[in-house]
């Protein structure tokens, strides 16, 4: 199990990203268009750096759903190896048979 204030703070950044995501999407859109006059751009570019750093998407790290784990993160099912092996023992994954021999 991973540390609460971790899962917490993770949780925290998916939170501003959201919220913070259409204005990012809209500067982003100005400062990239090259027909736009440059001042414009550089404005455009300062209110970009001027917002949160945890308002970016690459600022969230995938955690498994279940344990909080950071590593061994399957992206399809949103799980760590370890949980996902756990589930499947237990038969709580539809389709999912944890082979032994």
């Amino acid at each position: 199990m991973a540390k609460t204030s971790s899962v917490q703070k993770d949780k925290k950044v998916r939170k501003t990203v959201a919220r913070f995501a259409a204005k990012r999407k809209e500067l982003k859109d100005i400062v990239m268009d090259q027909d736009r006059p440059i001042e414009e751009r550089f404005r455009a570019q300062l209110k970009l750096a001027a917002l949160p750093r945890n308002s970016s998407k690459v600022r969230i790290h995938n955690r498994c759903e279940v344990t909080g784990r950071p590593h061994a993160f399957y992206r399809k099912l949103r799980m760590s190896r370890i949980a996902l092996r756990d589930l499947g023992s237990v038969g709580a994954i539809p389709g999912l048979v944890k082979s032994s021999w």
